[in-house]
């Protein structure tokens, strides 16, 4: 499945965007995350202990999705139907 992350998407602009358009998402580049599955071809960040930490000993969910809100909280997910839910009551 496509990792689908509007934060690889920064890589293509110049300036950042806090909403992605449907038209975002059709945008030919390695950086999409929507039209390509898989990571980037390159770094997309430059993570701290904690997201190394995390990495190397993951938590044991079932979460396949999450967003974070305006506030910077993030709300996981199992499924799809209910990740959409909260995206719209989030955005």
């Amino acid at each position: 499945m496509p990792l689908q992350s509007d934060t690889t998407f920064q890589y293509l602009r110049d300036d950042p965007k806090e909403d992605l358009s449907l038209a975002d998402t059709k945008v030919d580049s390695p950086y999409n995350t929507y039209q390509n599955k898989g990571l980037p071809p390159g770094p997309i960040a430059s993570p701290g202990m904690a997201a190394i930490e995390a990495v190397l000993y993951p938590a044991d969910t079932d979460y396949l999705y999450f967003v974070a809100d305006r506030d910077g909280h993030n709300h996981y997910s199992t499924n799809y139907a209910d990740h959409e839910a909260i995206v719209e009551e989030v955005r």
